[in-house]
């Protein structure tokens, strides 16, 4: 296998887009996504789901890499026909919520076909995996379904959204990965996890083991290692350009205010009578600015 690149210290993003769908999304990755999905649904022991079927197996072309928006999911059907589907979103878009129901009601009215009665849409989970603050309350692992206001009682279980944050993930003190299979796979998922709890969580868990063995094998391959570095660099081009516009923002905000004080004061010394010279050389103004006040 050949050697792969990688700075001292520094391991690759399994949340990359390209490699999460390489390594959970394809076929003959139904071992790790199977502990994924159990993990995040608390489902452990007997009441563990013990298959999983993979949809639409996908790569990610070239040109498609390039793109810093391009967006991947992964879709698969638990046993009893629950169909899930997995997305990793980078960035914000502010359109989280509408896009989850998209991707959920897609789910839901594409596994009838024409002629069978209603009883037979199944049961859709949405996960969704986020690298930025999303709600305003402190819990990194957020469920939704469908509930009376008032009383809060069940609609249907028919809709199930889950939603894990990772800055909040980041920010949790008490990781209990001996424990918690899903700490053990955000440990895994999180870059900035120290290195020996991350052999510890491999070493705990074969399914997250599978997972890195699978993206080792993937990053082998030139090719592969390519688009990776493609999706790292647009999401790193994406984040500075963020930061250069909310640079210039707050510049032009401090532009715009100091401006709109000045204006303020001219107008009330030029109130009071005072020589046009005088507002000038206190605020900065011009002349033609002042006497148009």
């Amino acid at each position: 296998m050949k050697t792969i690149p990688q700075t001292e210290g520094e391991r690759f993003n399994p949340l990359n887009d390209f490699l999460f769908l390489r390594t959970m999304g394809e076929k003959g990755d139904e071992e790790q996504l199977l502990g994924f999905l159990n993990a995040v649904l608390d489902r452990t022991g007997n009441n563990s789901f013990s298959s999983v079927e993979i949809l639409d197996n996908r790569s990610l072309i070239g040109e498609l890499a390039g793109n810093k928006s391009c967006i991947l999911d992964i879709r698969a059907v638990l046993q009893g026909g629950t169909r899930v589907n997995v997305e990793v979103q980078l960035r914000n878009e502010h359109n989280m919520d509408k896009r989850t129901l998209f991707y959920w009601s897609r789910e839901f009215i594409n596994s009838i076909k024409a002629g069978q009665d209603y009883i037979a849409l199944p049961k859709v989970i949405t996960i969704n995996i986020v690298d930025y603050g999303l709600f305003t309350g402190s819990n990194f692992h957020s469920c939704y379904h469908l509930r009376e206001d008032s009383e809060m009682t069940l609609l249907t279980d028919e809709l199930e959204i889950h939603y894990i944050e990772m800055v909040k993930w980041r920010k949790l003190r008490n990781k209990d990965i001996e424990y918690n299979p899903l700490h053990r796979w955000l440990t895994w998922f999180d870059t900035g996890s120290p290195a020996e709890m991350v052999e510890e969580v491999l070493k705990m868990d074969n399914a997250i083991l599978k997972a890195k063995e699978r993206q080792d094998h993937i990053l082998s391959d030139e090719d592969a290692l390519r688009l990776y570095e493609i999706r790292q660099k647009a999401q790193w081009d994406y984040i500075s350009e963020m930061n250069a516009n909310r640079r210039e923002g707050i510049a032009e905000g401090i532009k715009e205010g100091t401006e709109k004080r000045s204006l303020e004061i001219a107008q009330k010394m030029k109130a009071r009578g005072l020589p046009i010279e005088e507002i000038r050389e206190c605020t900065g103004l011009s002349t033609e600015v002042i006497e148009k006040l």
